[in-house]
């Protein structure tokens, strides 16, 4: 079987994808990603599309920090996920299924383009979350103006199409009908992290707002506040800045930075986990039951922030609660029982790889 799988830029978007790509290898499926040129595709086999040019799409990102959160979503899903992304990658993708015809696209849900070029070739398409459902479902409502003037009809299309998701429904109860999947990092087992404190063997935190947060100066504010609240903690801090260089200052001697790691392996033996609500972290904080302060900076981060108050895994911070909301979780057992019980109920979910399996059985 040839799959096709599509995503936009970031690794919040590519991140879902990776576990189905690698179940396709291991199953004996062919595989293709295509995506714009700034894609990080992992050494997977990967066809670069075009990107909106940089004269129309820097000022819309110039504007997001003066925006209310509401237009700012018009503006990133409505404008340029729906629009400008399509417009650029659409003829990659249609190019691409016309020459390789895959019997299958999986695309990560903000990736649109492939979804019109698979309805125009008659190719069955199937999403992937990258974030909660109420989420997905109001992207996709937000998308539809857009959508439709391109490809009339595709939003429904789109909203029929099979919903894949690694969120336990008790944290994300869907609309879709879909099928869930477990994460992969139910499967990691603590490793021992390097001494980095010298012997110190408090409680460890996890802190992490992901890859786009350091190049967003409006968001950058977090790292000095995380850094602030852990220096009044008893407890050993690992922060990474997905990635990027970030000028930190002093950082408390509790605190180790690194650029980047494997956070299913570092969150199965962490106390706690410090992130800005993005899927990411959320995810294999979930999957390893450890409990969260979530930080919601821009994007969906705040609707799953709202979802794991709910789901009792963890907690909503401001920036400047971010010290005693570790504590709150440090100190109160409930909140690691609910990790914990949503970790359990991920491990229940069929693994990834029962996907394809299925699809070629036809169900």
């Amino acid at each position: 079987m040839r799959i096709l799988f599509a995503s936009t830029q970031g690794a919040g978007h590519f991140g879902p994808l990776i576990p189905f790509i690698d179940a396709a290898v291991r199953a004996g499926h062919e595989t293709l990603i295509v995506g714009p040129p700034g894609l990080r595709a992992r050494g997977y086999e990967f066809k670069p599309g075009a990107s909106p040019p940089d004269e129309i799409l820097g000022p819309l990102w110039g504007r997001m920090s003066s925006l209310p959160p509401g237009q700012g979503d018009l503006v990133v899903v409505g404008q340029i996920f729906a629009a400008l992304n399509v417009d650029a990658m659409l003829p990659t993708l249609e190019a691409t299924i016309e020459e390789w015809k895959p019997d299958v696209v999986l695309r990560e849900s903000a990736e649109f383009a492939s979804a019109i070029a698979a309805e125009r070739h008659a190719v069955p398409h199937v999403r992937v979350s990258i974030g909660v459902a109420l989420v997905e479902e109001a992207s996709l409502a937000l998308a539809a103006p857009a959508l439709e003037e391109r490809q009339p009809g595709v939003a429904r299309r789109v909203a029929d199409s099979p919903y894949l998701t690694y969120f336990p429904a008790a944290v994300d109860p869907s609309p879709f009908p879909l099928t869930r999947y477990r994460h992969p990092a139910t499967e990691v087992t603590p490793q021992p992290l390097p001494d980095w404190w010298s012997g110190d063997e408090r409680p460890l935190v996890y802190v992490s707002f992901g890859s786009v947060a350091a190049t967003f100066p409006p968001a950058a504010q977090v790292y000095g506040a995380a850094l602030a609240a852990a220096a009044e903690l008893p407890v050993r801090v690992l922060l990474t800045l997905g990635g990027n260089e970030l000028e930190l200052g002093d950082i408390p001697p509790n605190v180790h930075v690194e650029s980047w790691v494997s956070e299913p392996a570092v969150l199965a033996g962490a106390s706690a986990a410090v992130g800005h609500g993005g899927s990411g972290t959320t995810l294999s904080a979930l999957a390893a039951g450890c409990p969260l302060v979530v930080v919601p900076l821009f994007g969906d981060q705040p609707s799953n922030a709202v979802r794991i108050a709910v789901s009792g895994a963890g907690i909503g911070s401001s920036v400047d609660q971010i010290g005693e909301r570790i504590r709150l979780v440090l100190d109160d057992d409930r909140y690691r029982d609910a990790a914990r019980a949503m970790a359990e109920e991920m491990r229940s979910y069929p693994q990834v790889d029962d996907f394809f399996a299925g699809y070629e059985a036809g169900g």
